[in-house]
């Protein structure tokens, strides 16, 4: 006699703890065996991109902050690079310097942070997650002692940064990097060869090379399953063809793999802030401009490697003092594409898991 079972339809969300924002999975599951699967997104939209039509393009800075709110610095890099790009405003060497100094901070804390919320999705490493944090409060620390706020930091101008480094903001950030080794080892060390881990995360989640390109997936996600492509070094900006740093690639292309080319990036990060602490100079952290300044009419497109992928701003100037349109690339909402492939075939509990490896923010999903 064969056992028949109906389909049941799950909703995780859009408040389960799990989902990582406003965000719901409407799934469908024979016994506990994903059939299918509906990401259900909007729930957080507010119009960012419309918003910036009415703001000057110093003004486009906080709008960015709201986007991945765990990754305000990345996202002020990516804006004003397109004015920068556009406008043919020069930036000064040290304001570069900072730029990356606080950019790779910033990988650092979201990093941590992801590391931090796929441990807590396990359902048994909640002590693990208040590890990983310790160190991101630090990194807010001397985001905070710099431009005076921990997420909504609004530090980057076309031209430069707001202001410069306060006085005891290096002594602190080399404190941190003695710090950030042995700390990283800490984590592999209850992580890495965790039995539990390793049995939640191996081949659970599965991205096959092909699927991550076809997808246009970037960032960890891509280099989880084997592509070894980081805009950094692919297609440097700023001044990161100056440093020495290596691309951490996966083989799986699964969840542990996700994890574990976060968790080798964040070895990268540091390496790079050593070279910058070692060569940043002095002098001006900003070109003057006027405060209602004008952009040639024309569109540009920037991109960086944020934290979770790609983030890209396409600009279209008419000319006047705001953007005439703004579109911004957002990995999360990219990444996202993939949930129901990663997904289907696996349990309900794998699926909670494999959400939290693509690590998305809906600040930037619902932009």
């Amino acid at each position: 006699m064969t056992l028949r079972t109906d389909p049941v339809t799950i909703n995780f969300g859009p408040h389960h703890p799990s989902t990582h924002g406003v965000f719901q999975m409407r799934i469908t599951a024979d016994g506990e065996v994903i059939t299918n699967l509906e990401p259900v997104m909007g729930y957080l939209h507010r119009g960012c991109e419309k918003l910036s039509e009415g703001r000057t393009y110093t003004q486009l800075v906080p709008l960015t902050d709201r986007l991945d709110y765990l990754s305000p610095m990345s996202n002020n890099v990516a804006c004003v690079l397109a004015a920068e790009k556009l406008g043919e405003i020069p930036v000064p060497e040290r304001a570069q310097y900072i730029r990356v100094i606080m950019a790779e901070l910033q990988r650092l804390a979201n990093h941590g942070a992801m590391t931090g919320f796929l441990l807590n999705d396990l359902g048994t490493f909640f002590t693990l997650f208040h590890y990983t944090m310790r160190e991101r409060e630090k990194i807010l620390d001397l985001f905070e002692m710099t431009c005076g706020t921990r997420v909504t930091v609004s530090y980057m101008r076309p031209g430069g940064v707001l202001q410069d480094l306060p006085e005891e903001f290096m002594p602190r950030l080399r404190a941190l990097l003695d710090e950030l080794p042995q700390r990283l080892d800490e984590y592999e060390a209850l992580i890495t060869e965790n039995e539990i881990v390793l049995a939640r995360t191996k081949g659970v989640g599965v991205m096959p090379r092909e699927m991550a390109l076809a997808a246009g997936c970037s960032g960890p996600m891509l280099r989880g399953s084997g592509v070894k492509w980081d805009i950094r070094k692919n297609d440097p900006y700023g001044i990161y063809d100056r440093f020495q740093f290596d691309i951490p690639v996966g083989t799986n292309g699964d969840v542990y793999d996700r994890y574990w080319v976060r968790i080798q990036e964040m070895r990268q990060s540091v390496r790079i802030l050593e070279q910058a602490y070692r060569d940043i100079p002095q002098g001006d952290v900003r070109t003057r401009l006027p405060l209602f300044f004008r952009l040639p009419t024309g569109e540009a497109y920037a991109r960086i490697e944020a934290p979770k992928g790609e983030l890209g701003f396409y600009l279209v100037s008419d000319g006047g003092i705001a953007p005439y349109r703004l579109h911004v690339r957002s990995p999360s909402f990219i990444n996202l594409g993939v949930l129901r492939d990663l997904t289907v075939g696996y349990t309900v509990a794998d699926a909670v898991i494999t959400l939290g490896s693509v690590d998305i923010v809906l600040g930037e999903v619902d932009r």
